[in-house]
């Protein structure tokens, strides 16, 4: 089972060591379950849901079995039009729909200092495209670190080793939903 993480900083693993990151982190979970799964690190620091876009030929190149999404973050940290950012994730969705490939959708924990109009907008379009295409959804990816100062690195944005772990364990049954709709999907 192939699995590629698309995403920003947060799939990257800023600021903690290749082995400390997202996929690898959850590779080794996946195996120690008892799944045969790679999970190839496809994030970019301070990539926005345009820019994952822009590379997502090359980022999936070989139409891996599955796609976790996770991008967002920093449109929103950017004060970008939710707009924008939601056509961005829907051209990915259509083209990973288009190529059978079954996709987990992560959210973000919405920014309250952007007022409640645009968080209200944020906060539903993952949901909305979650519902739309029909894809499986985990809420907000930063939940497992994001009110937990010793699970944050310095800058308060990013997780440690130790809150990558806390989003692996939060997010694995859902990954687990995912490679069970790859393995199905050409019944």
């Amino acid at each position: 089972m192939r699995i590629v993480a698309l995403g920003d900083s947060l799939t990257a693993g800023y600021g903690v060591p290749a082995i400390d990151a997202f996929p690898a982190k959850l590779e080794r979970a996946l195996i120690t379950r008892g799944q045969s799964a790679t999970v190839a690190n496809a994030g970019v620091s301070g990539d926005t849901a345009s820019m994952g876009l822009a590379r997502l030929a090359r980022s999936t190149a070989g139409n891996p079995d599955a796609v976790i999404v996770e991008l967002g973050a920093n449109d929103m940290l950017r004060g970008l039009e939710p707009a924008v950012t939601r056509a961005a994730l829907a051209a990915i969705l259509d083209n990973l729909r288009a190529r059978r490939i079954p996709v987990l959708l992560c959210g973000v924990r919405t920014q309250p200092s952007l007022g409640t109009e645009y968080r209200n907008a944020f906060a539903a379009m993952f949901s909305e495209l979650a519902r739309d295409y029909n894809v499986l959804f985990y809420p907000t990816f930063d939940d497992a670190f994001v009110d937990n100062a010793e699970l944050k690195l310095a800058d308060g944005l990013h997780p440690t080793a130790d809150g990558i772990e806390a989003v692996v364990a939060r997010m694995l049954p859902q990954v687990e939903a995912l490679i069970d709709r790859a393995r199905f999907r050409d019944r």
